[in-house]
Protein backbone atom coordinates (compact mmCIF):
# COMPACT_ATOMS: atom_id res chain seq x y z
CA UNK A 1 0.00 0.00 0.00
CA UNK A 2 1.55 3.90 -0.90
CA UNK A 3 -0.07 6.95 0.22
CA UNK A 4 0.48 10.37 -0.76
CA UNK A 5 2.84 12.56 1.37
CA UNK A 6 3.15 16.10 1.27
CA UNK A 7 6.90 16.36 3.17
CA UNK A 8 8.13 15.29 6.39
CA UNK A 9 9.89 16.96 8.89
CA UNK A 10 12.46 16.23 11.73
CA UNK A 11 12.52 17.37 14.88
CA UNK A 12 9.36 18.71 15.25
CA UNK A 13 8.52 20.59 18.61
CA UNK A 14 5.19 21.39 18.29
CA UNK A 15 3.43 18.28 16.92
CA UNK A 16 3.05 16.06 20.08
CA UNK A 17 5.48 15.25 23.09
CA UNK A 18 9.29 14.79 22.82
CA UNK A 19 10.94 15.96 19.43
CA UNK A 20 9.10 14.11 16.64
CA UNK A 21 9.68 13.60 12.91
CA UNK A 22 6.12 14.74 11.11
CA UNK A 23 4.57 13.30 8.24
CA UNK A 24 2.57 15.04 6.39
CA UNK A 25 -0.23 13.63 4.35
CA UNK A 26 -1.83 15.33 1.40
CA UNK A 27 -5.16 15.50 0.87
CA UNK A 28 -8.27 17.90 3.10
CA UNK A 29 -11.63 17.95 2.76
CA UNK A 30 -12.04 21.05 5.21
CA UNK A 31 -11.59 25.04 3.74
CA UNK A 32 -10.27 26.37 6.90
CA UNK A 33 -10.12 30.56 6.22
CA UNK A 34 -6.57 30.57 8.31
CA UNK A 35 -5.42 27.67 7.32
CA UNK A 36 -1.65 28.11 6.82
CA UNK A 37 -1.32 24.15 4.57
CA UNK A 38 -3.00 25.23 1.72
CA UNK A 39 -0.75 23.21 -0.92
CA UNK A 40 -1.91 20.39 0.90
CA UNK A 41 -5.32 20.53 -0.04
CA UNK A 42 -5.54 18.21 -3.36
CA UNK A 43 -5.94 14.98 -2.71
CA UNK A 44 -3.04 14.07 -6.18
CA UNK A 45 0.30 15.32 -6.20
CA UNK A 46 2.88 14.84 -3.45
CA UNK A 47 5.03 11.85 -2.87
CA UNK A 48 4.22 8.28 -3.16
CA UNK A 49 5.52 6.59 -0.18
CA UNK A 50 5.24 3.05 1.24
CA UNK A 51 4.74 2.75 5.36
CA UNK A 52 8.24 0.93 5.09
CA UNK A 53 9.91 3.94 3.33
CA UNK A 54 8.36 6.41 6.01
CA UNK A 55 9.58 4.30 8.97
CA UNK A 56 13.24 4.21 7.42
CA UNK A 57 13.26 7.86 7.08
CA UNK A 58 12.33 7.71 10.86
CA UNK A 59 15.17 5.56 12.12
CA UNK A 60 17.82 8.02 10.45
CA UNK A 61 17.06 10.23 12.90
CA UNK A 62 15.62 8.72 15.93
CA UNK A 63 18.55 8.45 17.59
CA UNK A 64 17.25 12.77 18.01
CA UNK A 65 13.78 11.75 18.61
CA UNK A 66 13.87 12.46 22.33
CA UNK A 67 10.73 11.06 24.50
CA UNK A 68 8.93 11.67 20.79
CA UNK A 69 8.04 9.39 18.25
CA UNK A 70 5.84 9.75 14.68
CA UNK A 71 2.97 12.24 14.03
CA UNK A 72 0.77 12.40 11.02
CA UNK A 73 -0.68 15.60 10.18
CA UNK A 74 -1.50 17.09 7.06
CA UNK A 75 -3.81 17.97 4.99
CA UNK A 76 -5.95 15.13 6.78
CA UNK A 77 -4.09 12.02 7.32
CA UNK A 78 -7.60 9.62 8.10
CA UNK A 79 -8.37 10.79 4.40
CA UNK A 80 -6.03 8.25 3.59
CA UNK A 81 -7.12 6.05 6.42
CA UNK A 82 -6.34 2.55 5.27
CA UNK A 83 -2.20 4.15 4.57
CA UNK A 84 -2.46 5.78 8.13
CA UNK A 85 -3.48 2.71 9.53
CA UNK A 86 -0.99 0.43 7.61
CA UNK A 87 1.71 2.82 8.98
CA UNK A 88 1.01 3.36 13.01
CA UNK A 89 0.68 -0.82 13.01
CA UNK A 90 4.28 -0.68 11.72
CA UNK A 91 5.19 2.01 14.02
CA UNK A 92 3.58 0.45 16.61
CA UNK A 93 5.13 -2.78 16.44
CA UNK A 94 8.88 -0.95 16.56
CA UNK A 95 7.98 0.39 19.30
CA UNK A 96 7.27 3.94 17.70
CA UNK A 97 5.24 6.53 19.87
CA UNK A 98 2.24 7.43 17.53
CA UNK A 99 0.54 10.55 17.59
CA UNK A 100 -2.39 11.88 15.11
CA UNK A 101 -3.04 15.35 14.30
CA UNK A 102 -6.32 15.51 12.99
CA UNK A 103 -9.79 17.57 12.37
CA UNK A 104 -11.97 14.92 12.47
CA UNK A 105 -13.77 15.81 10.17
CA UNK A 106 -14.06 12.46 8.08
CA UNK A 107 -15.12 10.21 11.01
CA UNK A 108 -18.79 8.54 10.64
CA UNK A 109 -20.18 7.12 13.81
CA UNK A 110 -22.33 4.63 11.74
CA UNK A 111 -19.45 3.24 10.26
CA UNK A 112 -16.48 3.36 12.67
CA UNK A 113 -14.68 -0.12 12.11
CA UNK A 114 -12.03 1.66 10.49
CA UNK A 115 -11.60 4.54 12.89
CA UNK A 116 -11.74 1.57 16.00
CA UNK A 117 -8.99 -0.23 14.11
CA UNK A 118 -6.73 2.95 13.57
CA UNK A 119 -6.84 4.13 17.18
CA UNK A 120 -5.65 0.83 18.52
CA UNK A 121 -2.74 1.62 17.06
CA UNK A 122 -2.46 5.42 18.22
CA UNK A 123 -1.24 6.38 21.42
CA UNK A 124 -2.58 10.42 20.96
CA UNK A 125 -4.63 11.98 18.96
CA UNK A 126 -4.43 15.93 18.83
CA UNK A 127 -7.60 17.16 17.12
CA UNK A 128 -8.70 20.62 16.21
CA UNK A 129 -11.89 22.24 17.24
CA UNK A 130 -12.19 24.50 14.79
CA UNK A 131 -15.26 26.68 16.29
CA UNK A 132 -18.03 25.16 18.83
CA UNK A 133 -21.11 26.39 17.48
CA UNK A 134 -22.21 23.99 14.32
CA UNK A 135 -23.45 27.15 11.73
CA UNK A 136 -19.94 29.37 12.70
CA UNK A 137 -18.11 26.20 12.00
CA UNK A 138 -19.73 25.94 8.86
CA UNK A 139 -18.62 29.53 7.85
CA UNK A 140 -14.94 29.31 9.06
CA UNK A 141 -14.10 25.56 7.88
CA UNK A 142 -16.55 24.86 5.01
CA UNK A 143 -18.14 21.96 6.96
CA UNK A 144 -20.54 21.02 10.02
CA UNK A 145 -18.65 19.93 13.20
CA UNK A 146 -20.91 17.42 13.84
CA UNK A 147 -18.16 14.54 12.82
CA UNK A 148 -15.86 16.12 14.78
CA UNK A 149 -17.82 16.62 17.98
CA UNK A 150 -18.75 12.72 17.40
CA UNK A 151 -15.05 11.75 17.08
CA UNK A 152 -14.16 13.46 20.46
CA UNK A 153 -16.85 11.48 22.06
CA UNK A 154 -15.50 8.35 20.30
CA UNK A 155 -11.95 8.79 21.24
CA UNK A 156 -13.04 9.31 25.05
CA UNK A 157 -15.18 6.33 25.14
CA UNK A 158 -12.26 4.52 23.41
CA UNK A 159 -9.94 5.20 26.16
CA UNK A 160 -7.58 7.51 23.69
CA UNK A 161 -5.80 10.33 24.91
CA UNK A 162 -6.53 13.40 23.79
CA UNK A 163 -4.97 16.86 22.92
CA UNK A 164 -7.60 19.36 21.50
CA UNK A 165 -6.00 22.64 19.82
CA UNK A 166 -7.79 25.57 19.36
CA UNK A 167 -7.20 28.57 17.22
CA UNK A 168 -8.97 31.90 18.49
CA UNK A 169 -9.15 34.16 15.69
CA UNK A 170 -10.20 38.20 15.93
CA UNK A 171 -13.70 38.68 15.11
CA UNK A 172 -14.40 34.89 14.36
CA UNK A 173 -13.56 32.63 17.69
CA UNK A 174 -12.22 35.23 19.92
CA UNK A 175 -16.09 34.87 21.57
CA UNK A 176 -17.20 34.49 25.03
CA UNK A 177 -20.27 32.86 24.54
CA UNK A 178 -18.55 30.12 22.30
CA UNK A 179 -15.41 30.01 24.35
CA UNK A 180 -17.54 29.00 27.11
CA UNK A 181 -19.66 26.49 25.24
CA UNK A 182 -16.56 24.55 23.73
CA UNK A 183 -15.49 24.37 27.71
CA UNK A 184 -18.65 22.85 28.70
CA UNK A 185 -17.73 20.36 25.62
CA UNK A 186 -14.92 19.33 26.80
CA UNK A 187 -15.96 18.55 30.37
CA UNK A 188 -16.94 14.79 28.47
CA UNK A 189 -14.51 14.23 27.26
CA UNK A 190 -12.50 11.55 29.60
CA UNK A 191 -9.33 11.13 27.93
CA UNK A 192 -8.67 15.27 27.56
CA UNK A 193 -5.23 14.88 28.55
CA UNK A 194 -4.37 19.06 27.66
CA UNK A 195 -5.74 21.87 25.58
CA UNK A 196 -3.84 24.28 23.75
CA UNK A 197 -5.11 27.66 22.82
CA UNK A 198 -3.22 28.88 19.55
CA UNK A 199 -3.27 32.82 18.67
CA UNK A 200 -3.93 32.98 15.08
CA UNK A 201 -0.97 33.82 12.93
CA UNK A 202 -0.50 35.11 9.27
CA UNK A 203 2.66 32.90 8.62
CA UNK A 204 0.50 31.24 5.94
CA UNK A 205 -0.35 34.39 3.85
CA UNK A 206 3.16 33.75 1.28
CA UNK A 207 1.60 30.41 0.31
CA UNK A 208 -1.67 31.70 -1.14
CA UNK A 209 0.48 34.39 -2.99
CA UNK A 210 2.87 32.11 -4.40
CA UNK A 211 -0.44 29.97 -5.45
CA UNK A 212 -2.78 32.76 -6.49
CA UNK A 213 -4.53 32.41 -4.47
CA UNK A 214 -6.37 35.15 -2.31
CA UNK A 215 -6.40 34.89 1.53
CA UNK A 216 -9.27 34.90 3.03
CA UNK A 217 -8.97 36.61 5.86
CA UNK A 218 -7.61 39.61 3.89
CA UNK A 219 -5.97 41.77 6.83
CA UNK A 220 -6.94 40.35 9.55
CA UNK A 221 -4.37 41.00 12.28
CA UNK A 222 -2.83 38.28 14.67
CA UNK A 223 -4.15 37.75 17.57
CA UNK A 224 -2.19 38.91 20.73
CA UNK A 225 -0.43 36.16 22.62
CA UNK A 226 -2.40 37.56 25.86
CA UNK A 227 -5.90 37.37 24.62
CA UNK A 228 -5.16 33.73 23.94
CA UNK A 229 -4.75 33.00 27.35
CA UNK A 230 -7.72 34.88 27.85
CA UNK A 231 -9.16 32.81 25.43
CA UNK A 232 -7.65 30.14 27.45
CA UNK A 233 -9.43 30.93 31.00
CA UNK A 234 -12.51 30.90 29.44
CA UNK A 235 -12.55 27.56 27.89
CA UNK A 236 -11.19 26.29 31.23
CA UNK A 237 -14.25 28.51 33.39
CA UNK A 238 -16.72 26.44 30.93
CA UNK A 239 -15.07 22.88 31.68
CA UNK A 240 -14.99 23.53 34.87
CA UNK A 241 -18.49 25.11 35.72
CA UNK A 242 -19.77 22.10 33.54
CA UNK A 243 -18.14 19.32 35.72
CA UNK A 244 -19.08 20.99 38.81
CA UNK A 245 -23.05 20.56 37.47
CA UNK A 246 -22.37 17.42 36.92
CA UNK A 247 -20.98 16.54 40.17
CA UNK A 248 -23.92 18.26 41.93
CA UNK A 249 -26.65 16.46 39.93
CA UNK A 250 -24.81 12.80 41.42
CA UNK A 251 -24.89 14.44 44.65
Amino acid sequence: MVGHIHSTESFGTVDGPGIRFVIFFQGCPMRCLYCHNPDTWSPKGGMIKTAEELLAEYDAVKEFMRGGGITCTGGEPMLQIDFLTELFEKAKAKGIHTCLDTSGVTFTKDKPEKFRRLVKSTDLVMLDIKHIDREEHKKLAGHYNDNILDFARFLSDSNVPVWIRHVVVPGITDNEKYLFELGEFLSQIKTLKALDVLPYHTMGKPKYEQLGIEYPLGDTPPLEKEKAVWAREIIMQGLKSALKHKKNDCD
